[in-house]
């Protein structure tokens, strides 16, 4: 490479010596090459025909690649068709003295492919002579494609949250019911959906920056704030009713809590109650039902309740109707888990059901027994459960001809404290409370003992062999009691 700079240098014409100076004379052949292999990757000394003379490979990896095998080919021939046009535009730029950027050329070479090369060409003299410092490209045509990849995946992913937030946006906006994004922090309204415009302020005034709780009456407030802070400790909180303070119209509320920018927010569903066939009727039968002595309670098909008269409200122990609006039945009615659900199930085979034995949970923890008869009404609109709820009081605390009010075997176990071990005491224990708990249940499902295995957690045939063993009940219809329903 240094014997073609000098070369070169010496073919140079004596009046372009001021302007070019001799390499020859400022440099060492070892500083020369030393300056060459420095600035570039590769160099290629070009003729004033465009043929490579020499070529300087600066690194292993392009010189496995056998670039020393183009010397004496014309340098436009040795890259890529589409490369051929830069080199011969950086050729004829540095012929006419006019400074040259560096332009990427996809040099070939002997080992088939090509290299992605950044060239700058330098004049030496008005022979024509020039040459080409180039920078292998390869790895930043890596990072180049990396960054081309990143970028096409964001747009795409930019893309799809667009289109995700267009749905959003749709369903938001078209949705039947009240929905609303509430700010935990001042409880205020950050968005509102179409039907909570027209739910909460008829449509004429704007819902967002208001406070929430201006829109709800205060009792419904106090459940709202109660059911945030369930949410935010256990993750989720039931429906709770409540109702608007400018027209009174009764809403069970659902929300689920999300984080965004940092910022804790609600999103809350409004959903309405169907009342329209409790409405319908006439003041006078309204003015019966709600004088009735015996509880009256209306329910949709979920038990959510939709309407209650004064004497159920006594029995629960409840000071306001809307205490009551929308929260689930079970609450108060009911043992839980056995009661409703074998209840529910009468009501839907047979429609009706009366006489029902069950308990009563007022808020102030009072349990009292009840009996109850209910209907089930399915016309056009949605199913719906009626029913009447009667104390038995004291008539059936004065009832003793139960057997189970006089364990006679609990007054005997209590003779053997002391006499017996411990051991043998708790297993009479424990035979005298399934004893009298299958009592119990027989007596609570009138003797349907498919029933009482059910509210007893027992299969039929176990319950079956622990009557034979107690010696309780005709076991000789064991087999026909799966058909038994309640009266």
């Amino acid at each position: 490479m240094w014997e073609s700079l000098v070369a070169m240098d010496q073919r140079a014409p004596d009046r372009e010596k001021h302007k070019l100076p001799a390499l020859s004379r400022w440099l060492e052949p070892g500083v020369a090459a030393q300056v060459v292999a420095a600035a570039s990757d590769v160099a290629l000394m070009i003729d004033s025909d465009g043929i490579i003379r020499d070529i300087s490979v600066g690194t292993a990896e392009l010189e496995r690649s056998g670039l020393s095998g183009l010397i004496g080919q014309p340098w436009s021939e040795t890259v890529a068709k589409d490369s051929r046009g830069k080199v011969n535009e950086i050729l004829a730029a540095a012929l006419t003295g006019q400074p040259t950027r560096a332009r990427e050329i996809n040099q070939n070479t002997v080992t088939g492919g090509d290299v992605p090369v950044s060239f700058s060409v330098i004049a030496l003299g008005d022979n024509g002579d020039v040459i080409a410092l180039g920078r292998d490209m390869r790895k930043v045509s890596v990072l180049q494609k990396r960054l081309v990849e990143s970028q096409q995946a964001m747009e795409r992913e930019y893309a799809r949250m667009r289109s995700a937030e267009t749905r959003y946006r749709m369903l938001f906006h078209l949705a039947s019911e009240p929905v609303l994004i509430v700010d935990t922090r001042n409880f205020k309204i950050v968005e509102a959906n179409p039907a909570a415009q027209r739910a909460l302020s008829d449509g004429k005034e704007s819902l967002v920056n208001q406070s929430m709780l201006d829109l709800l009456e205060a009792s419904s407030g106090l459940a709202l704030r109660a059911s945030i802070a369930a949410a935010q400790n256990a993750g989720h909180a039931p429906e709770v009713p409540v109702h608007t303070a400018k027209n009174g119209r009764a809403f069970r509320l659902a929300l689920s809590t999300f984080r965004q920018d940092s910022a804790n927010l609600l999103l809350l569903r409004l959903s309405a109650f169907d009342r329209a066939q409790l409405d319908s009727g006439s003041p006078m039968i309204r003015t019966m039902i709600e004088k009735m002595p015996d509880g009256i309670v209306a329910t949709d098909s979920s038990l959510a309740i939709l309407e209650v008269n004064q004497a159920f409200l006594d029995l629960t122990q409840l000071s306001s109707r809307s205490q009551a609006i929308g929260a689930q039945l079970d609450r108060w009615l009911g043992r839980a888990g056995i009661d409703l659900p074998m209840l529910v199930d009468n009501l839907n085979a047979h429609g009706s059901a009366r006489n029902f034995s069950t308990i009563i949970r007022g808020e102030f923890g009072g349990v009292e027994d009840v009996e109850l008869s209910a209907v089930r009404v399915a016309g056009q609109g949605p199913v719906s459960y009626g029913m009447s709820i009667r104390s038995l009081g004291v008539r059936h605390a004065m009832d003793i001809s139960s057997p189970a009010l006089l364990p006679r075997s609990v007054e005997h176990m209590t003779q053997l404290v002391s006499r017996v071990p411990l051991k043998e005491l708790v297993r009479e224990a424990t035979d005298v409370i399934e004893r009298l708990s299958i009592e119990a249940a027989l007596q609570l499902t009138k003797d349907n003992r498919a029933s009482a295995a059910n509210m007893l957690g027992l299969s039929r045939q176990s319950l079956y062999a622990k009557m034979r063993r107690h010696g309780l009940g005709d076991l000789y219809n064991a087999d026909t009691d799966a058909g038994e329903t309640i009266n």
